[in-house]
Protein backbone atom coordinates (compact mmCIF):
# COMPACT_ATOMS: atom_id res chain seq x y z
CA UNK A 1 0.00 0.00 0.00
CA UNK A 2 2.89 2.57 0.36
CA UNK A 3 4.19 1.74 -3.01
CA UNK A 4 0.64 2.34 -4.18
CA UNK A 5 0.80 5.92 -2.20
CA UNK A 6 4.08 7.01 -3.88
CA UNK A 7 2.52 6.22 -7.05
CA UNK A 8 -0.34 8.46 -6.46
CA UNK A 9 1.91 11.12 -5.01
CA UNK A 10 4.63 10.79 -8.11
CA UNK A 11 1.80 10.95 -10.52
CA UNK A 12 0.09 14.20 -8.69
CA UNK A 13 3.12 15.69 -7.94
CA UNK A 14 3.57 15.40 -12.09
CA UNK A 15 0.32 16.94 -12.41
CA UNK A 16 0.24 19.96 -10.17
CA UNK A 17 3.63 20.88 -11.47
CA UNK A 18 2.38 20.99 -15.06
CA UNK A 19 -0.58 22.41 -13.94
CA UNK A 20 1.19 25.22 -12.10
CA UNK A 21 3.57 25.58 -15.05
CA UNK A 22 1.29 26.48 -17.67
CA UNK A 23 -0.49 29.17 -15.02
CA UNK A 24 3.08 30.85 -14.97
CA UNK A 25 3.01 30.92 -18.42
CA UNK A 26 -0.07 32.13 -19.07
CA UNK A 27 0.60 35.08 -16.46
CA UNK A 28 4.38 35.67 -18.19
CA UNK A 29 3.19 35.37 -21.87
CA UNK A 30 -0.56 36.00 -22.45
CA UNK A 31 -1.07 38.80 -19.34
CA UNK A 32 2.66 40.01 -19.62
CA UNK A 33 2.47 40.42 -15.74
CA UNK A 34 5.64 39.76 -13.59
CA UNK A 35 4.04 39.86 -10.36
CA UNK A 36 1.26 37.10 -11.35
CA UNK A 37 3.77 34.93 -12.63
CA UNK A 38 6.37 35.22 -9.90
CA UNK A 39 3.91 33.71 -7.58
CA UNK A 40 3.17 30.79 -9.71
CA UNK A 41 6.55 30.59 -9.74
CA UNK A 42 6.88 30.60 -6.06
CA UNK A 43 4.23 27.64 -5.53
CA UNK A 44 6.08 25.68 -7.83
CA UNK A 45 9.40 26.06 -6.01
CA UNK A 46 7.37 25.38 -2.92
CA UNK A 47 5.54 22.12 -4.08
CA UNK A 48 9.15 20.96 -5.28
CA UNK A 49 10.21 21.23 -2.11
CA UNK A 50 8.06 19.85 0.29
CA UNK A 51 7.70 16.75 -2.36
CA UNK A 52 11.56 17.01 -1.97
CA UNK A 53 11.22 15.83 1.99
CA UNK A 54 9.96 12.73 0.68
CA UNK A 55 12.26 9.93 -0.71
CA UNK A 56 11.99 11.07 -4.00
CA UNK A 57 14.29 8.06 -5.09
CA UNK A 58 11.34 5.97 -3.58
CA UNK A 59 8.78 8.38 -5.92
CA UNK A 60 10.73 7.30 -9.21
CA UNK A 61 11.09 4.01 -8.42
CA UNK A 62 7.70 3.63 -7.79
CA UNK A 63 6.71 5.00 -11.11
CA UNK A 64 5.17 2.56 -12.98
CA UNK A 65 3.56 4.15 -16.53
CA UNK A 66 3.72 1.02 -18.61
CA UNK A 67 1.11 -0.61 -16.64
CA UNK A 68 -0.91 2.17 -15.71
CA UNK A 69 -4.11 1.55 -16.56
CA UNK A 70 -5.14 4.82 -16.94
CA UNK A 71 -2.65 5.59 -19.45
CA UNK A 72 -4.00 6.09 -23.12
CA UNK A 73 -7.51 6.55 -21.44
CA UNK A 74 -9.77 9.22 -23.28
CA UNK A 75 -12.51 11.92 -22.44
CA UNK A 76 -14.49 13.54 -24.58
CA UNK A 77 -13.42 17.33 -24.99
CA UNK A 78 -10.27 16.22 -22.84
CA UNK A 79 -7.87 18.92 -24.41
CA UNK A 80 -10.07 20.69 -26.36
CA UNK A 81 -9.06 24.22 -26.09
CA UNK A 82 -10.01 27.50 -28.22
CA UNK A 83 -7.56 29.91 -27.05
CA UNK A 84 -4.77 30.50 -23.95
CA UNK A 85 -7.68 31.43 -21.27
CA UNK A 86 -8.84 28.01 -21.66
CA UNK A 87 -5.46 26.72 -20.96
CA UNK A 88 -5.43 28.32 -17.82
CA UNK A 89 -9.02 27.45 -16.39
CA UNK A 90 -8.24 23.57 -17.02
CA UNK A 91 -4.83 23.92 -15.50
CA UNK A 92 -6.02 26.16 -12.82
CA UNK A 93 -9.05 23.26 -12.00
CA UNK A 94 -6.29 20.65 -12.50
CA UNK A 95 -3.75 21.81 -9.58
CA UNK A 96 -5.64 21.72 -6.58
CA UNK A 97 -7.85 18.73 -7.62
CA UNK A 98 -3.65 17.01 -8.11
CA UNK A 99 -2.54 18.92 -4.67
CA UNK A 100 -5.46 17.15 -2.71
CA UNK A 101 -4.79 14.15 -4.29
CA UNK A 102 -1.05 14.24 -2.85
CA UNK A 103 -2.34 15.63 0.66
CA UNK A 104 -4.81 12.56 1.08
CA UNK A 105 -1.70 10.20 0.02
CA UNK A 106 0.91 12.19 1.66
CA UNK A 107 -0.70 11.86 5.26
CA UNK A 108 -0.55 8.11 5.02
CA UNK A 109 3.90 8.53 4.99
CA UNK A 110 4.19 11.65 6.07
CA UNK A 111 1.02 14.22 8.03
CA UNK A 112 3.93 17.05 8.05
CA UNK A 113 4.50 17.19 4.55
CA UNK A 114 0.45 16.63 3.45
CA UNK A 115 -0.25 19.58 6.22
CA UNK A 116 2.51 22.28 3.80
CA UNK A 117 0.47 20.52 0.47
CA UNK A 118 -2.75 21.58 2.27
CA UNK A 119 -1.67 25.24 2.39
CA UNK A 120 -0.33 25.20 -1.16
CA UNK A 121 -4.01 23.93 -2.35
CA UNK A 122 -5.06 27.01 -0.49
CA UNK A 123 -2.69 29.21 -2.43
CA UNK A 124 -3.51 28.00 -5.59
CA UNK A 125 -7.15 29.00 -5.17
CA UNK A 126 -6.60 32.43 -3.95
CA UNK A 127 -4.17 32.72 -7.02
CA UNK A 128 -6.54 31.08 -9.52
CA UNK A 129 -8.87 34.05 -8.44
CA UNK A 130 -6.59 36.93 -8.60
CA UNK A 131 -5.56 35.42 -12.42
CA UNK A 132 -9.59 35.41 -13.43
CA UNK A 133 -10.07 38.97 -11.60
CA UNK A 134 -6.80 40.63 -13.26
CA UNK A 135 -7.45 38.83 -16.56
CA UNK A 136 -11.37 39.68 -17.17
CA UNK A 137 -10.42 43.70 -16.45
CA UNK A 138 -7.58 43.35 -19.13
CA UNK A 139 -8.95 41.37 -21.60
CA UNK A 140 -12.16 43.67 -21.65
CA UNK A 141 -9.86 47.00 -22.03
CA UNK A 142 -7.31 45.83 -24.21
CA UNK A 143 -9.55 47.09 -26.96
CA UNK A 144 -10.16 50.34 -26.10
CA UNK A 145 -8.60 53.28 -28.25
CA UNK A 146 -10.71 55.98 -27.62
CA UNK A 147 -11.49 56.89 -24.36
CA UNK A 148 -13.35 59.24 -23.28
CA UNK A 149 -14.65 61.39 -19.83
CA UNK A 150 -18.00 63.16 -19.28
CA UNK A 151 -18.46 65.25 -16.81
CA UNK A 152 -21.20 68.08 -15.70
CA UNK A 153 -24.24 68.04 -13.42
CA UNK A 154 -27.67 67.99 -15.53
CA UNK A 155 -28.89 63.99 -16.02
CA UNK A 156 -30.49 65.34 -19.61
CA UNK A 157 -26.85 66.81 -21.24
CA UNK A 158 -24.67 63.99 -19.64
CA UNK A 159 -26.93 61.24 -21.42
CA UNK A 160 -26.96 63.13 -23.97
CA UNK A 161 -23.28 63.31 -24.27
CA UNK A 162 -23.49 59.87 -23.58
CA UNK A 163 -25.25 58.87 -26.71
CA UNK A 164 -23.70 60.80 -29.02
CA UNK A 165 -19.68 59.88 -27.99
CA UNK A 166 -21.08 55.99 -28.24
CA UNK A 167 -22.87 56.25 -31.57
CA UNK A 168 -19.72 58.24 -32.77
CA UNK A 169 -17.64 55.24 -31.94
CA UNK A 170 -15.80 55.93 -28.39
CA UNK A 171 -14.92 52.63 -27.25
CA UNK A 172 -15.04 53.46 -23.10
CA UNK A 173 -17.01 56.26 -21.51
CA UNK A 174 -15.93 57.85 -18.18
CA UNK A 175 -19.00 59.28 -16.22
CA UNK A 176 -17.53 62.00 -14.16
CA UNK A 177 -19.90 64.16 -11.29
CA UNK A 178 -19.46 66.48 -8.35
CA UNK A 179 -21.39 67.69 -6.27
CA UNK A 180 -24.01 65.92 -7.19
CA UNK A 181 -26.35 64.27 -4.47
CA UNK A 182 -26.11 60.44 -3.84
CA UNK A 183 -29.43 59.74 -5.40
CA UNK A 184 -29.47 61.30 -8.40
CA UNK A 185 -25.78 60.31 -9.01
CA UNK A 186 -26.92 56.68 -9.41
CA UNK A 187 -30.22 57.69 -11.09
CA UNK A 188 -27.73 59.02 -13.71
CA UNK A 189 -25.59 56.30 -13.54
CA UNK A 190 -27.85 53.97 -14.25
CA UNK A 191 -29.07 55.10 -17.55
CA UNK A 192 -25.53 56.12 -18.56
CA UNK A 193 -25.02 52.32 -17.68
CA UNK A 194 -27.51 51.30 -20.20
CA UNK A 195 -26.77 53.04 -23.08
CA UNK A 196 -22.82 52.23 -22.90
CA UNK A 197 -24.29 48.44 -23.04
CA UNK A 198 -26.35 48.92 -25.84
CA UNK A 199 -23.78 50.51 -27.77
CA UNK A 200 -21.28 47.82 -26.89
CA UNK A 201 -18.75 50.96 -24.68
CA UNK A 202 -17.33 50.17 -21.66
CA UNK A 203 -18.92 51.98 -18.83
CA UNK A 204 -16.73 53.82 -16.24
CA UNK A 205 -17.50 55.30 -12.95
CA UNK A 206 -15.16 57.81 -11.54
CA UNK A 207 -14.35 57.45 -7.83
CA UNK A 208 -17.30 55.78 -6.54
CA UNK A 209 -16.87 52.30 -6.31
CA UNK A 210 -20.14 51.86 -4.68
CA UNK A 211 -22.27 53.51 -7.28
CA UNK A 212 -20.31 51.49 -9.88
CA UNK A 213 -21.39 48.12 -8.70
CA UNK A 214 -25.25 49.04 -8.06
CA UNK A 215 -25.26 50.87 -11.25
CA UNK A 216 -23.71 47.56 -13.08
CA UNK A 217 -20.86 49.52 -15.00
CA UNK A 218 -17.91 48.06 -16.17
CA UNK A 219 -15.49 49.77 -13.57
CA UNK A 220 -14.71 52.29 -11.72
CA UNK A 221 -11.55 55.14 -12.26
CA UNK A 222 -9.91 55.97 -9.04
CA UNK A 223 -7.71 58.98 -7.15
CA UNK A 224 -4.64 58.71 -5.79
CA UNK A 225 -6.59 59.84 -3.12
CA UNK A 226 -9.68 57.73 -3.54
CA UNK A 227 -10.62 54.08 -1.90
CA UNK A 228 -7.74 51.93 -2.42
CA UNK A 229 -7.61 49.25 -5.15
CA UNK A 230 -7.53 46.40 -2.03
CA UNK A 231 -10.35 47.73 -0.38
CA UNK A 232 -12.44 47.96 -3.82
CA UNK A 233 -11.76 44.15 -4.72
CA UNK A 234 -13.73 42.60 -2.06
CA UNK A 235 -16.95 44.69 -3.06
CA UNK A 236 -17.11 43.35 -6.45
CA UNK A 237 -19.64 41.26 -7.99
CA UNK A 238 -18.24 40.27 -11.04
CA UNK A 239 -14.60 41.68 -12.23
CA UNK A 240 -14.11 45.41 -12.25
CA UNK A 241 -12.18 46.61 -14.86
CA UNK A 242 -9.98 48.87 -12.26
CA UNK A 243 -8.06 52.69 -12.93
CA UNK A 244 -6.34 54.56 -10.91
CA UNK A 245 -5.07 58.16 -12.11
CA UNK A 246 -1.26 58.92 -12.15
CA UNK A 247 0.95 61.98 -12.40
CA UNK A 248 4.60 60.91 -11.40
CA UNK A 249 7.08 58.02 -12.02
CA UNK A 250 6.99 57.12 -8.24
CA UNK A 251 2.63 57.02 -8.59
CA UNK A 252 3.34 54.39 -11.42
CA UNK A 253 5.66 52.29 -9.53
CA UNK A 254 3.53 52.40 -6.74
CA UNK A 255 -0.16 51.81 -8.36
CA UNK A 256 1.62 48.86 -10.12
CA UNK A 257 1.61 46.61 -6.86
CA UNK A 258 -1.92 47.06 -6.26
CA UNK A 259 -2.38 45.83 -9.77
CA UNK A 260 -5.30 47.90 -11.35
CA UNK A 261 -6.56 47.18 -14.61
CA UNK A 262 -4.74 50.38 -16.25
CA UNK A 263 -3.14 53.78 -14.97
CA UNK A 264 -3.83 56.88 -16.80
CA UNK A 265 -0.48 59.13 -17.72
CA UNK A 266 -0.63 62.86 -17.59
CA UNK A 267 -1.94 65.49 -18.09
CA UNK A 268 -0.03 65.08 -21.10
CA UNK A 269 -0.79 69.13 -22.20
CA UNK A 270 -1.91 71.43 -19.68
CA UNK A 271 -5.58 71.34 -19.41
CA UNK A 272 -8.55 73.09 -18.32
CA UNK A 273 -9.65 70.24 -16.48
CA UNK A 274 -7.27 70.50 -13.83
CA UNK A 275 -5.04 73.34 -14.12
CA UNK A 276 -3.36 73.39 -11.44
CA UNK A 277 -1.32 69.99 -12.53
CA UNK A 278 2.19 70.75 -14.28
CA UNK A 279 1.98 68.82 -18.12
CA UNK A 280 4.25 65.75 -17.52
CA UNK A 281 5.01 66.13 -21.29
CA UNK A 282 6.16 64.00 -24.18
CA UNK A 283 8.67 62.16 -23.02
CA UNK A 284 7.44 60.83 -19.57
CA UNK A 285 4.72 59.10 -21.62
CA UNK A 286 7.41 57.26 -23.57
CA UNK A 287 8.76 57.05 -19.88
CA UNK A 288 5.79 55.80 -18.31
CA UNK A 289 4.85 53.49 -21.17
CA UNK A 290 7.96 51.49 -20.59
CA UNK A 291 7.59 51.15 -17.04
CA UNK A 292 4.52 49.66 -17.41
CA UNK A 293 5.66 46.71 -19.74
CA UNK A 294 6.17 44.02 -17.15
CA UNK A 295 3.49 44.90 -15.41
CA UNK A 296 0.33 43.68 -17.41
CA UNK A 297 -1.26 47.26 -16.40
CA UNK A 298 -2.72 49.12 -19.43
CA UNK A 299 -2.56 52.61 -19.58
CA UNK A 300 -4.23 55.45 -21.18
CA UNK A 301 -2.58 58.96 -21.84
CA UNK A 302 -5.01 61.97 -20.66
CA UNK A 303 -5.04 65.59 -20.72
CA UNK A 304 -5.15 68.49 -23.23
CA UNK A 305 -5.13 65.85 -25.71
CA UNK A 306 -6.74 67.29 -29.10
CA UNK A 307 -7.01 66.60 -33.24
CA UNK A 308 -3.92 68.99 -33.72
CA UNK A 309 -1.88 66.96 -31.22
CA UNK A 310 -3.09 63.35 -31.30
CA UNK A 311 -0.51 62.32 -32.90
CA UNK A 312 2.75 62.85 -30.95
CA UNK A 313 1.00 61.21 -28.01
CA UNK A 314 0.82 58.35 -30.34
CA UNK A 315 4.14 58.47 -31.42
CA UNK A 316 5.39 59.15 -27.46
CA UNK A 317 3.81 55.41 -27.80
CA UNK A 318 0.42 55.97 -25.82
CA UNK A 319 -1.74 53.12 -27.26
CA UNK A 320 -5.09 54.39 -25.78
CA UNK A 321 -6.08 58.10 -25.71
CA UNK A 322 -8.60 59.96 -23.27
CA UNK A 323 -10.18 63.03 -24.30
CA UNK A 324 -12.32 65.18 -22.53
CA UNK A 325 -13.14 69.02 -23.50
CA UNK A 326 -11.95 68.13 -26.81
CA UNK A 327 -14.40 65.66 -27.61
CA UNK A 328 -17.37 66.85 -25.19
CA UNK A 329 -17.29 70.94 -25.68
CA UNK A 330 -17.57 70.31 -29.54
CA UNK A 331 -20.85 71.37 -31.05
CA UNK A 332 -20.73 67.67 -32.72
CA UNK A 333 -19.17 65.16 -30.01
CA UNK A 334 -20.00 62.18 -32.14
CA UNK A 335 -18.27 63.83 -34.97
CA UNK A 336 -15.06 64.66 -33.26
CA UNK A 337 -14.99 60.66 -31.92
CA UNK A 338 -14.68 59.66 -35.60
CA UNK A 339 -12.03 61.63 -36.14
CA UNK A 340 -10.37 61.11 -32.86
CA UNK A 341 -10.62 57.03 -33.86
CA UNK A 342 -9.76 58.04 -37.94
CA UNK A 343 -6.36 59.09 -37.05
CA UNK A 344 -6.02 56.20 -34.19
CA UNK A 345 -6.30 53.82 -37.06
CA UNK A 346 -4.19 56.00 -39.20
CA UNK A 347 -1.72 55.87 -36.63
CA UNK A 348 -1.90 52.64 -36.39
CA UNK A 349 -1.62 51.59 -40.09
CA UNK A 350 1.87 53.21 -40.14
CA UNK A 351 2.97 50.96 -37.54
CA UNK A 352 5.34 48.08 -38.96
CA UNK A 353 3.12 44.93 -38.91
Amino acid sequence: MERSSYRIIDANFNRAREAVRVIEDYCRFALNCDALSQRARQLRHNLCTAIGNLDTERLIASRDTINDVGVGSIVDNQMRRTDLHDCFTAAAKRLPEALRTIAEAAQIIDPAIALKIEDLRYTAYTLEKDVVVFSSGVEKFKHVKLYVIITGKQSLEVLQLTESCATGGTDCIQLRLKDVEDDEFFEIAGEFVKICRRENVISIINDRADIAIAAGADGVHLGQNDLQIEKVRPLQITPLIIGKTTHSQQQILATCSEMPTYVSIGPVFATSTKPELAPVGLDYVTTAVRTLEPSGVGHVAIGGINLENIDSVLAAGAEKIAACSAVTAAPDPAAICRAFKEKIAAFERKLPS
